[in-house]
């Protein structure tokens, strides 16, 4: 079902600096930074030979990053993204299997503009997971 690994997602509690991090110690290319508004937070990414790293911060203080970076402080993985071919199908097999959905099910645009949807870490090792549809 899973495709490839779309992104790593890293939050952070300073995004410039974060971004700085990746572009002037690592010279990587670093994207300019986006709000996005309905998942709240502000992503910058990092684009690598064979997959993408999310910098991630809160877009106010209701943000879900706000809250891992509260038991955080100073950041840490927060997600993986991978990718499906149809994100509808996907998530109709993973419920029929007992994963849940976060949120209330439905598919929003990501920051890619596709539709991602997260399931519960309880049901993935801990991690809280990302599906992108491709």
């Amino acid at each position: 079902m899973i495709g490839r690994l779309n992104h790593v997602a890293i939050a952070v509690p300073d995004l410039d600096a974060a971004a700085a991090v990746y572009r002037d110690q690592l010279g990587a290319s670093v994207s300019v930074p986006v709000d996005q508004k309905d998942h709240g937070v502000t992503t910058v990414f990092v684009t690598l030979a064979n997959t993408r790293i999310e910098l991630l911060s809160p877009l106010g203080p209701a943000s879900p990053i706000a809250g891992f970076l509260a038991r955080q402080p100073s950041g840490g993985i927060h997600h993986l993204c991978y990718e499906v071919a149809d994100i509808e199908a996907a998530r109709q097999s993973l419920v029929a299997a007992g994963a849940r959905v976060l949120g209330d099910g439905k598919p929003l645009p990501g920051a890619h503009g596709k539709p991602v949807l997260f399931l519960h870490p309880k049901d993935f090792m801990g991690t809280l997971i990302e599906l992108e549809e491709a």
